[in-house]
């Protein structure tokens, strides 16, 4: 990656950054007539600032002193005189059924955030009082931007809903250090579309607590787009509902939650390759290699009924995932092998296109016939960039966006010269359960951005779409949710501020660092490293009497689970049954106590109050603890068997 700052430089910037200072001071008059004028000068120089290159609009202003600290942070803070003041007799004004919508979901957030119940009110304003509004003449403001103005009242204008509901998370983390917020005025408008994160959720499962806490904590820092590898427990496949997936009302609530926020949820079924979470129990529909080797992670791309079974799964995700966008994956489909393996592949392609087709040609012929089916249920394909390889004759169908990961021989250049939508999606981003961790300093030192991809760093902003960190279970017990939500915190700043703003706010990264941690987390966020219990010895009994009560040592991890020990100094502990991702998730396989081992995951639990005492989830499986009519310890997903209730009596 390039270590020299992107874009233009500053010299180049600063004579427009200092008319736009002087003409911005001009807004401290309280006079009506001139307070007209002034916002007329300040809509005109926006509209001057929305045309010129983001890189400049978007140079780095808050090494001032008198710039409040957010994240991303704000551009072009014109700072006047006094501050606002939030407090007790604080009022919402909205004007409109969109403005209201905004400001009842602020009023929510304020609420949870300690700030008391603050009234929506149709006005007029007074002092002290906050005013959205939303106003589709504001165009240059785009679909998210914002203006924000802080005095002896605060107004937040968007010309969309989206933008005044961000300008509401910029209130949100100002008030979140002081209810007094400097006078003041931003306008702020995003770089990039598409800023986002992406979770594979698709074999080890991840509890909704903490999906939900990130969505609260991405729409806090403006990112729009979470990309959700997930498994939807299916009706018309039963035979693959192995554990690992998440109920259609789970899915329903974080998709209702993602709206509210502002946050499009992508689905993702990865195929033809990683197809093993769906297909290892139909072997009818595994790709077989040429001595008769069925390989249950490669879907047959050659066989009708393999498409006909893909489409069916579409259908089903389309009853709980409203949205717009449809991910298929296509990455590594021939991982550890080769199309000449598997002869009846380019059978199939010449068949199709001809002598001169290439094995390629078959696998972008059924990425196309997803677009085409993905298409007519009204959404867009979204695909991974390493299956282009550049060795087809078939070209991919226009408008599919690619998310650039791994550098392959088809650069991002060239997907963009061909007209396809680039999303950054660098490996360089990445943050692996147990392995590969996204290095930030480095990133923040080297003043990475969007353009920055994996072998190839671009001149213009062109074609890109955004960028997006990406949290894969590579190692499912490697790190557990916990662990890893600390360990992404930094990441999600970072990407926020890049995709939005300059990305380099601050001189050093540790200033970055205070600026994160100043904003905190999003109100309504849950602390998930809560347990319920003191350290102590208790005597652990399951309320339907099946096993016997017996004591144990209720130890609390440095990740915020516990740790559950006999008298005869052992660990409670999941291991058997089939591995997936080096974590056991076969329903109904043993717990049992074994040699303690503070390094070992699957020996962390969460407890959570339930009727009649404790619901006890293993902290990496997320299936909870139960107890057989004869007695043994068991692992179940929570809707295949009714979670039984444990108490633990301090002895």
């Amino acid at each position: 990656m390039s270590k020299n700052p992107p874009g233009m430089s500053m010299d180049h910037v600063s004579p427009l950054r200092e008319s736009s200072d002087v003409m911005l001071t001009e807004f401290r008059t309280k006079s009506p007539r001139r307070r007209h004028r002034a916002r007329l000068l300040g809509a005109t120089l926006t509209l001057l600032l929305a045309t010129l290159p983001v890189a400049a609009a978007h140079a780095d202003t808050a090494t001032r002193e008198d710039v409040p600290r957010t994240v991303p942070s704000l551009f072009n803070w014109s700072a006047q005189e006094g501050s606002y003041a939030f407090g007790s007799r604080t009022r919402l004004v909205a004007h409109d059924a969109a403005s209201r919508r905004v400001a009842r979901t602020l009023a929510a957030d304020l609420r949870a955030a300690g700030k008391g119940a603050v009234p929506v009110t149709g006005g007029p304003s007074r002092t002290g009082d906050i005013v959205v509004d939303v106003d589709a003449a504001r165009k240059q403001l785009g679909g998210e931007g914002y203006e924000l103005s802080a005095g002896s009242s605060l107004e937040i204008t968007g010309a969309a809903e989206t933008g005044a509901f961000y300008g509401t998370r910029t209130l949100l983390q100002l008030l979140s250090q002081s209810d007094e917020i400097p006078a003041g005025r931003t306008v702020d408008v995003p770089q990039y579309k598409e800023r986002g994160v992406g979770v594979c959720a698709c074999y080890v499962h991840i509890s909704t607590d903490w999906l939900e806490n990130l969505v609260r904590d991405m729409a806090y820092r403006k990112l729009n787009q979470l990309l959700l590898e997930i498994k939807v427990k299916s009706a018309a496949h039963p035979e693959a509902n192995t554990w690992g997936y998440y109920s259609r009302s789970e899915i329903r609530r974080i998709v209702a939650l993602g709206e509210k926020y502002h946050v499009t949820i992508v689905p993702e079924i990865n195929s033809p390759g990683h197809m093993d979470p769906w297909i290892q129990d139909r072997p009818d529909l595994q790709l077989v290699d040429a001595d008769g080797n069925a390989q249950p992670s490669r879907l047959d791309i050659t066989k009708p009924e393999a498409f006909t079974y893909y489409k069916s799964l579409i259908d089903e995700y389309g009853k709980v995932f409203p949205g717009k966008w449809w991910h298929m994956g296509a990455d590594e489909y021939m991982l550890g092998s080769d199309f000449a393996k598997y002869p009846q592949v380019l059978k199939y392609a010449r068949a199709k296109y001809g002598a001169n087709a290439t094995p390629q040609d078959a696998f972008i012929d059924f990425v196309n016939r997803v677009e085409a089916y993905a298409a007519s249920k009204g959404k867009h394909l979204r695909i991974w960039n390493d299956g282009l390889t550049g060795a087809n004759t078939v070209p991919v169908e226009p408008g599919t966006t690619v998310e650039h990961w791994l550098d392959v021989k088809v650069k991002p250049s060239r997907l963009i010269a061909q007209g396809y939508p680039v999303m950054n999606a660098a490996y360089s981003l990445y943050v692996i359960r147990g392995g590969f961790h996204s290095d930030t300093r480095k990133l923040y030192d080297e003043q990475w951005d969007p353009r920055s991809f994996e072998g190839e760093k671009l001149a213009s902003r062109e074609g890109i779409t955004g960028a997006k960190i990406s949290l894969w279970p590579d190692n499912g017990r490697g790190e557990t949710e916990n662990e890893v939500a600390a360990a992404t915190r930094m990441p999600l700043a970072h990407i926020a501020q890049t995709t939005w703003g300059t990305p380099h706010p601050d001189a050093s990264y540790a200033e970055f660092t205070a600026r994160a941690g100043a904003v905190g987390h999003a109100p309504g966020w849950r602390d998930l490293t809560k347990v319920p219990l003191a350290d102590g010895t208790y005597t652990l009994a399951d309320r339907g009497r099946r096993t016997d009560p017996a004591p144990v040592r209720l130890a609390r991890t440095a990740d915020g689970y516990a740790t559950l020990t006999n008298a005869d100094g052992a660990c409670l502990e999941t291991r058997s049954g089939k591995l997936t991702l080096n974590v056991p998730l076969e329903p109904g396989s043993a717990a049992t106590w074994e040699t303690c081992d503070a390094k070992n995951t699957l020996q962390r639990w969460q407890l959570t109050r339930a009727a009649g005492g404790f619901r006890i989830t293993n902290a990496i499986t997320c299936m909870t603890l139960d107890a057989t009519p004869d007695g043994r310890l068991v692992q179940y997903p929570p809707d295949q068997e009714t979670p039984t209730a444990w108490t633990l009596t301090q002895s």
